[in-house]
């Protein structure tokens, strides 16, 4: 060792991890020389870098050979460079003093290499991730990711430029916040796996919801697992209203909106094949405006189209929502009927569309009137599809056009056993109209009796139709007629009203009460029904103990909590109501202790064959069983023998109704009957 006073190795230490963390190249290798030589005590050191030029290297090789202290800096097979020393003498001391530093040296440089190499990496990996986002924020698509729970991770600007939210907005919310209300599932078969490209409605910030063209794709992992979607979406919304404005052309007339041919051909085989599922009749009528071709060629197609227009709306206004209406050429309409019981229900709509045209047309001053003939197609007896159903409903159409003397009333069926049929089932509903606001209707009373007392606990209203010329009318004939055309609405308003005067009369006149009994159609049982009834007692001051309302048991099968409703409050007005042939409905056993109701009444059809019927026997005693254990007063209907009674008697019913006391009788002779203390004939 040369003559000095050497830096200790630690301070030596420190120095070099300074130089390798501050300094770069030649000065790096002067500093690192220096010292070198300063732990030897010596000033011709130097630090000849790996990749140092190869004349300076070989310069300095030459001049340090002659005894030079030689140390490579190696680490892990990588060479960094060597440490030279000049002199003489060197003992092994200062050999491992270079050693050491040489080692530390190339592990400092080993460790700032790898640092470098990170540190670019980074800002490469920063630099391309900045123009990847720059790229996705020029980009026209929104794209965002999610994660598998569906919350949003990233947002492009094409997502905020979509649906007005900033990425700071949107990242880590629900992707479920951009649904429309109509969506509520995220995790169906394509957003877990991704798929092909879907048109999907989603909502902006402003609130405005538009369709948009979605793909997913799976966002994966390092591991190559799926960690979450990409979506990507495009507003269509603008192709979409063309599409629909090219449906619309293609499918709907122009001038009335409604359905053309076309489309009234695939709507009625849709239907068509559901009645044939379901087994019920369907129905298709062509009609033809009378008296239009002339309008148009006299004042114009302005005024023809505009007529057209009217006629349109009216004829949708006078059919259920459910019902096809199209407009097929000129002065040709069409409307097809699903899910109707009888064939000739369509003969009511068949007239309701010909009233609807009665009142005149208002266009440009003008005050029109138009008619039209209705020809009738029924399903599957005249055709099994819409082409074969219009061109019979054609047919008739032209066959009613021809036959009658008024061509707006004139109404056809195709098949001519049908219109047999319809005539006289027109001919019972045009003269029920009449009768209805002409008096011809009257209320028959037919009494109840108390079995064992005989007397007289209450009366059944029943309706009589007192024809001008047929005389009295069967209700067989006109009451399933008037429930399937919705007069029974009508005509219930009617008897409800007449039966609570008369029983007003009998409260006058000092009779003692009973209850009158009314019948209430299902049509009837609405919620204004219970304000009617007030109303009408209100009116005519009749006590509330006067009346009972009979229903059927097919009224209470629809809705059983709105039926409930209804009849609690009928009840709290102190109203009597009665469950009417019972046993022939659905009546669920559950409901029928729910139902406010006093009596039950044994249908006439298990009547009539006791007591030689084993069945209607038995039926009958359940009835009367389970009404006494419900307390529920139970009352026969259609008693006819003495047999019927005895055994009614000793089964334990309580009240009978039946020709073997009296039958309906007008008001006059069945308040002479009360008067006379009623007797049952032996």
């Amino acid at each position: 060792m040369r003559d000095g006073d050497p830096r200790d190795f630690i301070s030596c230490s420190a120095s070099v991890c300074d130089a390798v963390l501050r300094l770069r190249g030649d000065e790096l290798a002067g500093a690192l020389g220096d010292i070198a030589g300063e732990l030897l005590g010596t000033r011709h050191a130097a630090f000849v870098a790996a990749d140092s030029h190869a004349e300076v290297a070989g310069e300095l090789a030459a001049a340090l050979c002659a005894g030079a202290l030689c140390e490579d800096v190696r680490t892990d097979g990588h060479y960094y460079g060597r440490y030279v020393v000049d002199g003489a003498a060197w003992g092994e001391s200062d050999r491992r003093q270079l050693a050491g530093l040489a080692a530390l040296t190339g592990a400092l440089l080993q460790v700032h290499s790898l640092a470098q190499r990170s540190t670019r990496a980074f800002v490469q990996v920063e630099a391309q991730l900045a123009h990847q986002a720059q790229i996705l924020d020029q980009l026209h698509e929104s794209v965002l990711t999610m994660d598998m729970m569906g919350y949003i991770t990233s947002w492009n600007g094409g997502a905020e430029r979509l649906f007005g939210y900033s990425a700071l907005e949107a990242i880590g919310r629900h992707i479920l916040f951009l649904y429309a209300d109509e969506e509520s599932n995220f995790h169906d078969a394509f957003a877990e796996l991704g798929g092909n490209m879907m048109e999907v409605r989603r909502r902006k910030k402003s609130g405005e919801v538009f369709w948009a063209s979605l793909s997913l794709s799976p966002l994966r992992g390092p591991d190559g697992h799926s960690v979450g979607l990409i979506a990507y979406l495009t507003d269509i919304t603008e192709r979409k209203r063309a599409e629909e404005r090219l449906h619309h052309l293609a499918y709907y007339d122009e001038l009335t909106g409604l359905p053309n041919r076309t489309l009234f051909g695939r709507l009625v085989d849709q239907g068509l094949m559901g009645a044939q599922r379901n087994t019920t009749t369907a129905c298709v009528l062509f009609l033809d405006l009378n008296r239009f071709k002339l309008i148009n060629d006299t004042l114009g197609r302005r005024v023809g189209d505009e007529l057209l227009r009217q006629v349109a709306q009216r004829f949708r206004g006078a059919v259920r929502d459910e019902d096809v209406v199209a407009h097929l050429s000129g002065d040709e309409f069409a409307v097809a009927l699903f899910d109707i019981r009888q064939h000739f229900e369509a003969t009511t709509v068949a007239q309701k569309l010909q009233a609807a045209l009665e009142e005149p047309f208002l266009v440009d001053g003008h005050e029109l009137r138009v008619g039209a003939s209705v020809g009738i197609s029924v399903f599957p007896q005249d055709g099994a599809d819409a082409e074969a159903l219009l061109r019979m409903a054609d047919i008739a159409m032209e066959r009613a056009k021809e036959g009658h003397d008024n061509p707006d009333r004139s109404v056809a069926f195709y098949r001519l056993d049908m219109n047999a049929g319809m005539q006289e089932r027109m001919r019972i509903e045009s003269g029920l109209r009449h009768a209805l606001g002409h008096g011809e209707l009257a209320l028959y009373y037919q009494p109840k009796f108390e079995i064992g007392t005989d007397r007289v606990v209450g009366a059944e209203a029943l309706v009589r139709w007192v024809h001008p010329e047929r005389g009295l009318v069967s209700p067989a004939e006109f009451i399933p007629l008037a429930e399937s055309t919705g007069l029974i609405v009508q005509v219930g308003e009617w008897v409800l009203e007449q039966a609570c005067a008369q029983a007003a009369v009998w409260q006058a006149a000092g009779l003692p009460p009973m209850r009158v009994a009314v019948n209430v159609s299902a049509r009837e049982f609405t919620n204004s029904l219970p304000g009617r009834v007030a109303e009408t007692l209100r009116r005519y001051e009749l006590d509330p103990s006067w009346l009972e309302l009979e229903i059927t048991e097919g009224t209470l099968m629809h809705d059983i909590e709105r039926v409930i409703g209804i009849m609690d409050r009928i009840t709290e007005l102190g109203v009597a109501l009665s469950l009417d042939d019972f046993g022939t409905g659905y009546s669920s056993l559950s409901y029928l202790k729910r139902f406010p109701i006093q009596t039950l009444k044994i249908d006439r059809s298990f009547t009539t064959g006791i007591p030689d019927d084993a069945n209607d026997c038995a039926i009958a005693s359940a009835i009367i069983s389970m009404g006494r254990q419900l307390k529920l007063r139970v009352i026969a209907e259609g008693v006819e023998t003495l047999d019927q009674l005895q055994f009614l008697r000793k089964a334990g019913c309580d009240e009978v109704q039946g020709f073997l006391y009296a039958a309906p009788l007008p008001a006059y002779e069945f308040e002479r009957g009360l008067r006379e203390n009623w007797l049952l004939l032996a």
